[in-house]
């Protein structure tokens, strides 16, 4: 199915740019020969690419292998925007608590097209497990359960545009990989008030998650609640849909704001 990414972008050169930008921010270094057939580029071309990169300060070159990577100004970037979202200092402590009162990892994420974005997370210190999500990395909302219980809330149209739009890749044999069988999980999702993740994108581990309504603001957030199979059998997954639901209901009566740029620089660091 045609991801929503690849659509043709309008300005051929910011397709380059980001493209490398996008190659880099997945592997420590490149080459400028590995660079360009990712590009699918002639060498002189990126080169010219990773020379604007380079000018603008999100590039850097190692002067002795010659090869690029990205310098921390694409970190000051994303630091400034999750700087103006207040989200995240009222739902923390929220995750904290769930955290210590379940043992288990907590994950908070919005919504971003077709996937889920990961805005803040606390980790258990219970287990060796080590989760595959962290602040900034993207899950498909369709094989995740922060994912399903987003969907949950959107109205045909737009789940049918969404579904469209994803790259179905089935990942585990749980994986759901129809659009029947998606909306089939939506309704027991729409009945319960929270959503499961069976092993559908990572063998191993199975989530529960609920999302929370921000009033006045266009995005949509999930949390969930994160824990190798050995720690989450359906006697689990009852015991913590209460509290799950319980934090839920508690999110969407606290007052919870997101931020303008100008806002923000009125109110300095209040939250």
């Amino acid at each position: 199915m045609e991801q929503i990414e690849n659509t043709k972008n309008p300005i051929q050169v910011a397709d380059r740019l980001f493209g490398a930008l996008e190659y880099l921010s997945v592997r420590p270094s490149a080459g400028l020969s590995e660079i360009a057939a990712h590009l699918r580029l002639n060498k002189s071309t990126a080169h010219r690419v990773l020379a604007s990169l380079e000018y603008l300060g999100y590039v850097q070159q190692d002067p002795v292998e010659g090869r690029y990577e990205l310098t921390l100004k694409v970190l000051s970037l994303s630091e400034q925007i999750l700087q103006r979202m207040d989200i995240r200092d009222v739902v923390h402590p929220y995750l904290r608590r769930l955290m210590e009162q379940t043992g288990e990892t907590v994950h908070f994420v919005r919504q971003d097209g077709v996937d889920a974005v990961y805005l803040d997370n606390v980790e258990t210190t219970r287990s060796s497990v080590r989760m595959i999500s962290r602040v900034g990395s993207r899950i498909p909302l369709y094989r995740s359960g922060v994912g399903k219980a987003m969907m949950a809330d959107m109205p045909e149209e737009e789940l049918r545009e969404v579904w469209n739009a994803s790259a179905v890749v089935r990942t585990t044999p749980n994986t759901i990989t129809t659009y029947p069988a998606l909306v089939k999980a939506l309704r027991t999702v729409r009945e319960t008030g929270y959503a499961l993740d069976n092993e559908e994108n990572e063998i191993g581990i199975r989530c529960i998650a609920s999302a929370i309504r921000i009033p006045g603001d266009g995005h949509r957030y999930a949390f969930s609640i994160s824990a190798p199979v050995t720690r989450m059998d359906d006697d689990r997954v009852q015991q913590l849909s209460h509290i799950i639901l319980e934090v839920k209901e508690n999110l969407d009566a606290t007052p919870i704001r997101h931020l303008s740029p100008a806002s923000t620089r009125s109110a300095g660091n209040q939250t």
